[in-house]
């Protein structure tokens, strides 16, 4: 049974933290602070924005900027400006996203390689993908996101794109920020953090605060929302020709989150509505990662690095279980599923499982990075093994007069109490070759081989002989792709890779894991306007879908992969951005949009598709447009415009009129007005969705579920 938590309210021990970051920063006499000789690496893919419009392959930079901008909290929010990906929110927070990126859809970001400083970042990233687990958006620097051959260099998912979330870096000299939000809701954000360099050794300290009592309103219950600590550590040694990078991070969550959503008539009449056989449901969870990161320069064309790491992360997702038959069967007109779903007849049985589930990752990548005359080139290796223990009872409730009455518990067997892994070996090699003053050539060969197993048990204690299963795949990945200077101004560029998705770990060994052939091809001008327009194709030999609760598969299974055959996943992504001047007044100009075609291509009689059923979760449009208006009096405004299109539930909703088949539409406006008090000192103000458009954005895992409301807040932020 869910229970209640302590409530951050800017706790002691925040408070005490972000004080003494400051005491410590003010209390330091400047002659303490030796020149910076260190040059710490940060782990970014490119450095900044400049390098993204010259790679040979789309890419996407979400900046140090724009987090300050739009004081940024919600990854969600962050990359529906980038084009190319799709974004399915659940909670209106962004806590647990469902990322997708071009031929990779967005079951739980369970298709695209999600990083932290260049670590995998997934729970299990080979056996067990979806991210239950994000780091907290608020307290990273930037998030690159790439697509196209050169993401090979990275993997395991090599479909869609990689996103890469850089934390704060260590700063060169002896600073730090403290950064405060509070809003409608009872939200609150704190972020604070001090670090510096001092000769030869650097440091980092930082800690995120989340809190939010929630916008859904539960009968008969308590608050929806958020509990969320995050704290990091970074020590740097940097020596002659060589550094040594520390990093430590803990988090720990709890949310009042459910998979049970609404009725359409329920959602109609108040979407921020939730039931009251989800009062009890909770999400508790903890996360803590270590890296150890080796970098030596062999010579003036040679470098080496080597990475350690491991990950650990532990869940507990108390929730009600198979409340999608009661939204259905309301859905089709049961007036008793619908008595119930209100608390006004009694049910007997209802299960609430707890969804615990254990998760380790570790490995060790080295990378060799060369100069040989024109040719830039990199070879490297990974050796990485996960695992996820996922032991889930169930306890048992009776609902009566409205009141849930804990009745009895299932100790966990079959499904619910079982071990998967995977052991992985990655290789790589890259060529960056500047063929010509215009010319680059770029080369790109990726290897992976993947055992995955799961046990199965059928009882509690764990000491009868498991069932088993097993799978092994093996796939070489090549690519290439190229940029060509027109002139000054003009670039075009194109590519094509072998893209892989691994089953996970409860494939079998017959099943084959998901393979494609991905094209782009493009053109960018850069003059006063940046401009640039890129075409993808995506072919499939075997698309898969992820199955779990939280997003079923189009053949209703909760579990597993579904094979839903040959398709072709095609589309257009357009940007342009400028900095328009009036006088003393500049105007920022920032649009990104995407246009998709997603769908089977080819028929499927064994599971029923047809040629040109259009694929699930994958919008046909999608469009942001950031505009700002800065002056000379330090007071700054932003608008920041993001629009999605309806998506199918399942494959096919393109050929059928029904309404419980797909999402709808949305288009949401924020605004936000910053004014400098000094060089140090920003206060602000931010509307969230400042026209209160709502829309079902989801109907997974069960029912229709809302977009955030308007949400009003206030703010500072402070360097030091």
């Amino acid at each position: 049974m869910k229970t209640r938590h302590h409530r951050f309210r800017l706790t002691p021990l925040a408070i005490a933290l972000s004080t003494s970051l400051l005491a410590t920063a003010q209390a330091a006499e400047p002659d303490a602070i030796a020149d910076s000789r260190l040059a710490v690496e940060e782990v970014f893919i490119f450095a900044n924005a400049d390098d993204v419009r010259s790679l040979p392959g789309s890419a996407a930079l979400v900046s140090e900027e724009q987090f300050q901008i739009e004081f940024a909290n919600d990854i969600n929010q962050l990359l529906k400006t980038v084009p190319g990906t799709y974004i399915r929110e659940e909670d209106g927070y962004g806590l647990r996203p469902n990322i997708g990126i071009r031929g990779a859809t967005s079951e739980r970001s369970s298709k695209i390689t999600l990083m932290e400083d260049g670590v995998m970042i997934a729970p299990a990233p080979y056996s067990n993908p979806a991210a239950y687990y994000f780091p907290t958006a608020m307290r990273m620097h930037s998030v690159e996101v790439l697509k196209g051959a050169p993401l090979l260099r990275y993997g395991p998912q090599t479909t869609g794109g990689v996103v890469n979330l850089v934390s704060t870096p260590i700063p060169e000299t002896l600073s730090g920020s403290l950064d405060l939000r509070a809003g409608q809701n009872g939200e609150q954000d704190l972020l604070a953090n001090v670090g510096g360099q001092y000769g030869q050794f650097g440091f980092l300290v930082e800690t995120a605060q989340r809190r939010s009592d929630g916008f859904k309103e539960i009968d008969r219950g308590s608050d929806s929302g958020y509990d969320i600590e995050d704290y990091v550590v970074k020590l740097a040694w940097t020596g002659d020709r060589q550094s040594l990078l520390f990093k430590a991070q803990y988090s720990d969550e709890i949310s009042d989150e459910t998979y049970l959503g609404l009725t359409d008539i329920d959602f109609s009449a108040n979407e921020d509505r939730r039931y009251g056989l989800s009062s009890i449901d909770q999400m508790n969870n903890y996360h803590a990662g270590f890296s150890l990161r080796y970098a030596l320069e062999l010579s003036d064309t040679l470098n080496l690095s080597v990475l350690a790491y491991q990950n650990n992360f532990s869940r507990d997702w108390f929730k009600l279980s198979g409340g999608n038959s009661f939204v259905n069967a309301a859905n089709a007109g049961d007036a008793t599923a619908q008595a119930i779903l209100d608390g006004e007849a009694d049910a007997f049985g209802l299960r609430y499982k707890h969804n615990n589930r254990d998760y380790e990752s570790r490995g060790v990548e080295i990378n060799l990075d060369q100069t040989i005359g024109d040719h830039s080139l990199s070879y490297g290796a990974r050796i990485h093994e996960d695992e996820m223990d996922r032991f889930q009872p169930i306890d048992i409730y009776d609902q009566i007069n409205g009141e849930l009455i804990n009745t009895g518990r299932v100790e966990p067997t079959g499904g619910d109490n079982r071990l998967e892994d995977a052991e992985a070996l990655s290789a790589w090699i890259t060529d960056s070759w500047q063929l010509t003053n215009a010319l680059n050539l770029n080369f790109a060969l990726r290897y992976e081989d993947v055992d995955s197993s799961r046990r199965q048990f059928s009882d509690p204690e764990r000491e009868t002989d498991p069932s088993r299963r097993s799978n092994n795949s093996s796939e070489w990945l090549p690519g290439a792709s190229f940029t060509y200077q027109l002139n000054d101004q003009w670039q075009a560029l194109a590519g094509v890779h072998r893209g892989f998705s691994p089953l996970g770990g409860g494939a079998q060994d017959f099943e084959e894991p998901e393979t494609s052939v991905n094209w782009e091809a493009g053109v960018r001008y850069t003059g006063s306007w940046y401009l640039e327009a890129i075409a993808f194709y995506s072919d499939f030999d075997n698309k898969t879908e992820n199955c779990s609760n939280a997003n079923p598969c189009s053949n209703g299974a909760t579990s597993g992969a579904f094979t839903t055959g040959q398709a072709v996943i095609q589309g257009l992504e357009l940007q342009a951005s400028t900095v328009l001047s009036f006088g003393d007044m500049n105007a920022p100009i920032d649009l990104a949009y995407t246009y998709t075609d997603a769908a089977i291509s080819r028929d499927n009689e064994e599971e029923g598709f047809d040629d040109g059923d259009t694929l699930a979760a994958v919008p046909e449009n999608t469009l942001s447009l950031r505009v700002g208006l800065e002056t000379a009096m330090n007071w700054d405004s932003y608008a920041v415009i993001k629009y999605i299109d309806e998506t199918c539930v399942t494959i096919g909703c393109n050929t059928d009129s029904n309404p419980f088949n797909r999402t709808e539409n949305l288009l949401v406006t924020d605004l936000i007005s910053r004014y400098a008090i000094n060089d140090d000192a920003v206060v602000f103000v931010k509307f969230e969705n400042v026209f209160d458009e709502r829309s079902i954005v989801s109907r997974q895992p069960e029912g229709a579920r809302p977009n955030k409301p308007r949400t009003a807040s206030v703010g500072l932020q402070y360097q030091f």
